[in-house]
């Protein structure tokens, strides 16, 4: 089913080069939306990626680092100039940095996780609102967590913490940009099997995997049609201040 709303949007997806971001940026790209791919290391897969979005819509390669205003104000400048405003933009990077007990965490490693998790949102959007609020039916879609519900598991606590805050973030954006005709909603995927778990032991995706009723682990496809509908007014024109989980019913709030 093609979403014939998206086609010829403008979305920024950060954090598009792997994963989830890729999968949904090629998502948004299928239904005729014009994408810019946004990436800090993974510059051959983002190119990669890109190069295979063939048809009308535009795929841009964007570079720059959104834990700072400066690099975020840089992505959102190349998205403009690339795509000629934004319309969708999906605040997708994050990561856990590292493992790290609450008795034991390491202060530089503390402000990573919030730099990368939450100060990243915060200067994204804010670099994209002009675009956004020019748009007239504005979307924001940001990438929270399950750990964001449900505290994480030992060693992930801080990234957990910073993800409820994603969640948090998007409901205040919510109310705040409602005036403006901007919608802002949150994805919260459970395990999904990207490079992020790519340490997790085979033992533990099977625990999770037995705990989830779908008795499947997720994949990064699985979160494409959550971002289509929140992205689309004609299906979610009515929804905004959301946090809609894709788990599997592993947790279900």
């Amino acid at each position: 089913m093609i979403l014939d709303d998206l086609k010829g949007k403008r979305v920024l997806v950060t954090g598009g080069s792997s994963g989830i971001g890729a999968a949904v940026a090629k998502g948004f790209h299928d239904h005729g939306a014009a994408v810019a791919i946004h990436y800090f290391s993974g510059e051959a897969a983002a190119r990669k990626l890109a190069a295979g979005m063939t048809g009308g819509a535009k795929a841009a390669v964007i570079a720059g680092d959104v834990r700072t205003v400066a690099g975020a104000a840089s992505i959102v400048e190349q998205t403009v100039k690339a795509l000629g405003g934004i319309d969708v933009l999906v605040n997708n990077a994050g990561g856990m940095v590292q493992a790290s007990k609450l008795t034991s965490y390491d202060d530089a490693v503390f402000d990573e996780v919030v730099n990368l998790n939450i100060r990243s949102i915060l200067a994204v959007t804010r670099a994209a609102l002009p675009q956004l609020k020019a748009s007239g039916q504005g979307s924001i879609i940001n990438t929270g967590s399950i750990a964001g519900r449900n505290g994480g598991q030992p060693g992930s606590s801080l990234y957990a913490a910073a993800k409820a805050a994603v969640h948090s973030l998007t409901k205040g954006m919510a109310v705040e940009f409602a005036p403006d005709g901007i919608r802002a909603n949150a994805v919260a995927p459970g395990l999904i099997l990207t490079r992020f778990h790519e340490k997790t032991s085979p033992e533990r995706l099977e625990s999770v995997r037995m705990s989830v009723p779908l008795r499947r682990l997720g994949t990064a496809e699985d979160c494409v049609g959550a971002c289509l509908f929140l992205a689309s007014a004609a299906m979610s024109g009515y929804v905004t201040g959301a946090i809609i989980d894709v788990n599997g019913g592993r947790l279900m709030p």
